[in-house]
Formats: structure tokens, sequence, C-alpha cells
């Protein structure tokens, strides 16, 4: 479920517009999307998807439909992907259609967040991360100092949670165990102090430093000098970044950040 399905959902409710909610309520097999994923659907707007592709068409074709009847009562669809719609997953699923008006979408369960991420500066490359972890089921403390550099604008989801505080290595300590960490800040001397307050914690899921090789070399030499272990230093990332994704414009490096991010929750969900 996109991660503001609920929010619109209640929106919609809240000022009567008519809409229909289209919900997998049912799977086996291989399929698009799976049990509980929803699709809000509105005479002239789609929020969400049940997977795209010819059955999310027919089920938005389905939901206009019920809309246009008065007095309509859920449905549910029972759907083969490969024999009536020809697609190749070859699973199969149910859908149930509901009125909006006949549902309580504040009671929807919440996607559950992959990880919780300390994002430690709000440059460029920071913005970028920040704009594509908006779609993402996730929690994040996007931490600087510096309160002018946080974008002005569009309000970010709710998942993402601005901290403009000082000293900044200080919310380090808040985060819950097993957090992942991003560091990347307008300073060497900052990323130091946050680094050695990672490590030094030592409870970390993830911790990456932006910077080169010679960087991390760097700081492994200063941090040793203060009693990080070699073990502990081992699993800083540094650079940052999954490989073979080259360019060092903000937005390239966010896309390989934040495959590295989903890669390293995969790794510990499995």
């Amino acid at each position: 479920m996109s991660v503001d399905l609920r929010a619109t959902a209640c929106e919609w409710r809240a000022c009567g517009r008519p809409a229909v909610v289209v919900e997998v309520v049912a799977h086996k097999g291989s399929v698009p999307r799976e049990t509980g994923t929803r699709m809000l659907v509105a005479a002239d707007e789609v929020i969400g998807t049940i997977g795209g592709g010819h059955l999310e068409l027919k089920a938005i074709a389905q939901a206009r439909e019920l809309l246009g009847l008065r007095g309509a009562t859920v449905r549910e669809q029972e759907v083969a992907l490969g024999p009536s719609l020809g697609q190749c997953c070859g699973g199969a699923l149910t859908l149930r259609y509901t009125p909006l008006a006949d549902t309580a979408p504040q009671a929807w369960a919440g996607p559950s967040p992959r990880f919780f991420l300390q994002l430690y500066g709000a440059g460029h490359v920071g913005r970028a991360i920040v704009a594509l972890l908006a779609g993402v089921p996730c929690y994040v403390q996007w931490v600087d100092e510096r309160e002018s550099e946080f974008p002005g604008g569009a309000a970010h989801p709710q998942h993402i949670e601005r901290v403009c505080v000082e000293p900044v290595e200080a919310e380090v300590a808040v985060a819950p165990p097993g957090a992942f960490y991003l560091v990347l800040t307008h300073s060497h001397d900052l990323d130091l102090a946050l680094a050695h307050a990672i490590l030094a914690r030592g409870d970390f899921g993830f911790f990456g430093l932006i910077g080169s090789k010679t960087k991390r070399a760097r700081f492994e030499r200063r941090l040793a000098e203060r009693g990080i272990a070699s073990e502990t230093l081992a699993r800083m990332t540094c650079p940052i970044g999954v490989p073979g994704i080259g360019g060092k414009e903000p937005e390239v490096i966010a896309v390989a950040v934040v495959a590295q991010l989903l890669q390293a929750a995969g790794r510990r969900a499995g």
C-alpha cells in the first residue's frame, strides 16, 4: 500500500468524494501484488496500484462501473492471471471492490517500515535521497543543524521527520537498536564526530558515510586512534551506493544509495 493511500482515503471520505477501494484479499502463486494491497479509484483519479498492467486496467474499469451504480455494494472477483488476462505471472487472486463510503480507512494497517534511518545532512544529496524515500515504507529522521538547508514548499510525508538540533551527534543515541545511518554533512569534522558516535554505539544495522576511499582511510586511522575496533570499522560503508552506477549527480548518487539501503534491509529481513 502506498504510504499516503490511507491519508488520501480519509480525506476523500471526509469530504464525501465518491470512490471505490480495490483490495487484494487473497492470492496464490506468482502475482504482481500480494494480499492487503489497496488502490483507490475515483471517476477521474487513481491512487495506489495493485500491480499495473492488464489486471489493473480491468480493475479500474470494474471500480468505475460500480461507481456509476446507485446503492452499490461490495463485490468480489476471482482472477486467474494467465487464463483470464494472459499475464505471465501465472498466479491467481481475489479482488474486493468496496465503496469508500462503506469503509473505515483510518483502521487500515499501514505498511511495515523496511528500516529506521537517521539521515544526517540536508544538502543536495540528502535532499535527493529524501525525495526517493518519500515513496518507500520506512521511517526517516532527517537531521541537520541548519534550518535554512531544509527545502521549503510542499510538506514531506509523515514518515519523514525533520530534526533541526545542535549538536547533531547527540541524536545518534536516540535511534533504536538496528537503526540505519547515513552521514553526508557539510563538514568533515562533523562527519567524523557522527561516525565516532555511531561506531562507538555499535548496534547499527547499516552505516554509510559519503566520501572517497581516501576519506575512508583517513577516518579509519583517526577513529582507530579514538578506540574504535578494526572489526567495527570494517562494518562502515564508505564510499556509499551500490557499485556499478557511475555519475556524481545528487540524483544518481541517491538512486545508488537507496538501492543499497533496500539491499541491507532485505538481508536483515532474510
